[in-house]
């Protein structure tokens, strides 16, 4: 079976270090590259005879590739893309014709489709015209991930060139999932709806609920579209939260005075009246089951709200509900150390490298040294489903023991620190 995924953006030059790389770990006899000789070279000699030639066809297998060729020859296509150079897309898909129809990116599993919808992905106009005009015929697909991706006018031409249908059912599924307003609106004009003929739910509001993305004004945005084309929302003061609604809490505040006490079951956060299902599909940091509207905002970036909900009285120091087990008791501060937006955050350096919620809650008088138990299990998307338990800890040693760092702040932890917090 293949043990690499080309990145969505191949490196040529990391190709050819990535065969030396596995040449070397071959001559030094390394387990795991003997390994892969013996799975992807079909006639295997001694591992220390292997040929630079060998270790490159080793590599092209374990990439899905055929051979050495297919990769770089996907890899310039995809550069080629990218830097919209026309001829040289051209010029590749002329040479071989049927990369008009295999996967940009060589690997099944690739939701970046062949060239013309990889195109698509990074409006490349120009070249989605020229490749469908030699045989492209992947224009829905193409469709949808300009859509997920917010090219509006990219996707209004692909919608054009299949003769202005209405989209697919599951079409708003793509930008709900990235948290593309344009994307979302553009599918709206051209016909996308938020129920069947035969009243069916199609507005995923469960994907922009769960999904990993942490956009607030984009997914209050996408939420209001839904309502605008007739979509009825739970009215609830989670529901409010989602939306970014203070005006609506506001009203649940006056109708229920205990609302800043209320925790909130996982099912009241994420209804299944709207499509929710299992606890494991919302990607969350710290869970938020059996948590009050403060802690939903940490995970869900929601600053305003937060503010708020404290300039209403609320409890700084407020625990999440604690279960038979003994499992939960934790304030906010715990969310500002391990959360969705901390993900981000952290992924590939990107910053910003502040903790907002942190420092507003310290201010506001919050303990750094509270204690609580707290299990995870993360979405398995993230490649660890196993249950994980901390028990008895405070903020900072349920940052400094969680078995994902990514989710990690360590501004936060920083301040929480600096604010007398310790293990």
């Amino acid at each position: 079976m293949p043990t690499r995924r080309l990145p969505v953006r191949p490196d040529l030059i990391h190709l050819d270090h990535e065969a030396e790389a596995l040449l070397r770990a071959l001559h030094r006899g390394e387990a795991s590259a003997v390994a892969e000789l013996r799975e992807f070279h079909p006639e295997p000699g001694p591992f220390s005879d292997t040929t630079l030639a060998d270790a490159q066809l080793v590599l092209a297998r374990s990439y899905q590739a055929p051979n050495w060729n297919r990769l770089l020859e996907a890899a310039e296509l995809v550069d080629a893309i990218w830097r919209d150079d026309l001829d040289a897309v051209r010029a590749l898909v002329t040479r071989n014709p049927a990369l008009l129809h295999e996967h940009a990116l060589i690997r099944s599993d690739s939701n970046w489709g062949p060239p013309l919808t990889y195109a698509a992905n990074l409006g490349r106009d120009r070249i989605i015209r020229m490749l469908h005009s030699l045989g492209a015929t992947d224009l829905e697909s193409a469709l949808g991930r300009a859509a997920l991706q917010g090219r509006v006018e990219t996707a209004k031409m692909l919608h054009a060139m299949l003769g202005s249908p209405r989209p697919p059912d599951d079409a708003l599924g793509g930008p709900a999932y990235t948290l593309s307003v344009e994307g979302t609106a553009v599918l709206f004009a051209i016909g996308a709806r938020v129920r069947d003929d035969s009243g069916r739910r199609r507005a995923p509001v469960d994907v922009v609920l769960q999904t990993d993305s942490r956009k607030p004004e984009a997914k209050h945005a996408i939420l209001e579209q839904y309502v605008q084309h007739g979509y009825e929302l739970p009215d609830t003061p989670t529901m409010a939260l989602h939306r970014g609604r203070i005006d609506l809490l506001e009203e649940h505040l006056q109708r229920d005075p205990e609302l800043l006490r209320r925790t909130f079951t996982h099912r009241e956060i994420y209804p299944a009246e709207v499509g929710c299902e299992a606890p494991i599909d919302a990607t969350v940091g710290t869970p938020l089951g059996g948590t009050t509207l403060l802690h939903m905002c940490v995970d869900y970036d929601e600053l305003e709200i937060a503010r708020w909900l404290l300039s209403k009285g609320m409890d700084v120091n407020i625990r999440s509900r604690v279960g038979a087990s003994g499992y939960g008791g934790y304030t906010p501060l715990f969310n500002t150390v391990v959360s969705q937006p901390n993900f981000w955050m952290n992924y590939n350096h990107r910053g910003p490298f502040t903790a907002p919620f942190a420092e507003l809650l310290l201010e506001h008088g919050a303990d750094p040294n509270v204690r609580a138990s707290i299990w995870k299990r993360l979405h398995p998307g993230h490649g660890d489903p196993a249950r994980h338990e901390y028990r008895d800890v405070t903020p900072l040693s349920w940052g400094r023991r969680f078995h994902a760092p990514i989710f990690v702040s360590g501004p936060a932890m920083e301040l929480i620190e600096g604010a007398g917090g310790r293990e």
